[in-house]
């Protein structure tokens, strides 16, 4: 096999490793046919709805296209993993927002270690059922009910069980593809999804682009440029770092002398990844929804609408509250995920220090201040990178992305990016075992 001495793996050694290495194999095997296992549950039909009703009505319901793009059109197929892996994700974000509020959720997190992140993933999972149940009979009672053939007590209850049912099995197979497979379970799965739906929303634009004329097909090939403009730009910041040069002192091991080493300390410029425009968009779906079920001319059907129509894709409304949110998730995340009291003690543990900053507080706080501009910064594009093409979308007037080709895009290239590296570490992890073998 070819082995490369560079810091990253090559294309052939890496292709080459994914077909020979047992282990890697077995993984991206378990991962594929998992994946291809939810892809199947969609289409396992709800029984005792009009189908033909429901599907027109489905078209009137603004931002419901929101959701069924999350599912992987699970909602307009019907099929028992309609609601997909939207409760787990829901539940995560309330989790995540209840650990930074209540200090014994903080403590499992930051001091019981693999013990305490499994009691956590725990109440994940309770919260996620009790979601999932919430939104099962929601949506039962408020957008399946009336297409229903008997619309019952029993077929409230059996479609709502079968939904909950449906998610609570997605997310173990999410769950099980994080351990077993390559990647993040969760992500993966809103990757296929997205993937699925696809081929349906550029057909739907190519459609769009035959029946105008030549101004039509320059605005749909305006708005390809600026979704290949915003690839280019989310692979940048994807892999943007600012390296923090640091000194290590000289130490003596028995009678040797080790000289002073320098290297680096890398900051990524998003270090929350794709998951801020995920938690972003999760919550955005949540207006348009519930007006979509609660429905009436009651006060809070009204308020709902309104509400509705206010975060709609392409509205000032939307632009603004999406962009908060990515904020929010960024600054929240990147406090989760980088410590700046933990980076300092362990480099000082090490015997490493920030040259011109005094170890201990000092560099804490001159850390700190470094991953507040780069949370912002790395904030600030994926806002633009998300805005941007639903701008020009509504410029051109091609809806037939729906106003979420912007997030889907971005949700794409940066769980791509995620399950590339870790199977590039995969493969650097068996280089080196075979040089110690060797």
């Amino acid at each position: 096999m070819v082995v490369s001495r560079d810091k990253n793996p090559t294309a052939q050694e890496t292709f080459m490793q994914m077909a020979q290495a047992a282990g890697l194999r077995s993984r991206l095997l378990i991962t594929i046919a998992l994946l291809i296992l939810v892809r199947l549950g969609i289409f396992i039909p709800i029984p005792g709805i009009d189908r033909l009703k429901f599907a027109e009505a489905i078209q009137t319901v603004p931002g419901l296209g929101f959701l069924d793009i999350f599912t992987g059109g699970g909602l307009s197929a019907l099929g028992i993993f309609a609601l997909g892996i939207l409760p787990y994700i829901n539940a995560s974000i309330i989790v995540q927002l209840l650990t930074a509020a209540i200090k014994p959720l903080e403590d499992l997190q930051k001091n019981e270690g693999e013990a305490g992140r499994r009691k956590i993933s725990q109440v994940t999972r309770y919260v996620a059922l009790v979601w999932a149940i919430a939104q099962s009979t929601a949506i039962t009672l408020g957008l399946l009910r009336p297409y229903a053939l008997d619309p019952g007590i029993w077929f409230v209850v059996e479609t709502a069980t079968a939904l909950t049912a449906g998610s609570m099995f997605v997310m173990w197979v999410s769950e099980l593809i994080t351990e077993r497979g390559i990647g993040n379970g969760a992500s993966l799965l809103i990757f296929v999804n997205i993937v699925a739906i696809l081929p349906k929303t550029l057909g739907q634009t190519i459609q769009f682009a035959q029946q105008g004329g030549q101004e039509t097909i320059a605005q749909v090939v305006i708005l390809l440029i600026v979704f290949l403009v915003m690839i280019v730009g989310i692979v940048f910041i994807q892999e943007g770092t600012r390296r923090i040069p640091i000194i290590s002192a000289k130490r003596q091991v028995g009678r040797r002398l080790y000289r002073e080493r320098t290297s680096y300390l890398p900051l990524r410029l998003n270090q929350s990844g794709v998951m801020p425009i995920i938690f972003a968009s999760a919550l955005l779906i949540v207006p348009s929804s519930l007006a979509g079920f609660f429905r009436g001319e009651g006060p809070i059907s009204q308020v709902l609408q309104n509400l509705a129509l206010w975060v709609q894709p392409g509205g000032w409304g939307y632009i603004v509250f999406y962009l908060a949110l990515i904020l929010f998730f960024s600054y929240f995340y990147t406090s989760l995920i980088s410590n700046p009291v933990d980076m300092s003690q362990n480099l000082k543990k090490m015997g490493a220090s920030i040259p011109g900053i005094r170890p201990g507080k000092a560099t804490s706080d001159y850390l700190e201040g470094v991953l507040n501009r780069l949370t912002f910064l790395g904030a600030a594009f994926l806002g633009i990178v998300a805005t941007v093409p639903t701008l020009v979308e509504s410029a051109t007037g091609v809806t037939t992305f729906r106003g979420f080709g912007a997030t889907s895009l971005l949700i794409l290239v940066g769980v791509a990016i995620d399950t590339a590296k870790q199977i590039q570490t995969y493969v650097i992890s068996q280089r080196y075992e075979g040089m110690v073998k060797q």
